[in-house]
């Protein structure tokens, strides 16, 4: 199996980029859920069967990633629970 985690922030996608086992296991950033879009289906095309995305895409932000890669990989996004709220929104300014 090959998967991805991908990553949004004021990322590079061409570049910010690095793998192990070679190429197995990928993580990526992004700037935006359009760039994610790009990535994920070139990584579709790759044979990427799994694709995990940080929290910061959320369900709507998984859902279309979901839909651009037509619902045939393995897609979801990584959470907290809700006793953390306090430092990921100090964290990430929310």
């Amino acid at each position: 199996m090959k998967f991805a985690f991908i990553i949004m922030n004021n990322f590079n996608s061409r570049e910010d980029r690095a793998s192990i086992h070679n190429g197995a296991a990928q993580i990526i950033g992004v700037k935006d859920i359009e760039d994610a879009i790009t990535v994920a289906k070139e990584l579709q095309v790759d044979g990427i069967s799994c694709i995990e995305l940080c929290g910061a895409f959320g369900a709507e932000g998984a859902k279309k990633v979901i839909d651009a890669t037509d619902n045939k990989i393995a897609i979801g996004y990584t959470t907290h629970l809700p006793e953390q709220d306090h430092i990921f929104n100090a964290l990430f300014g929310k």
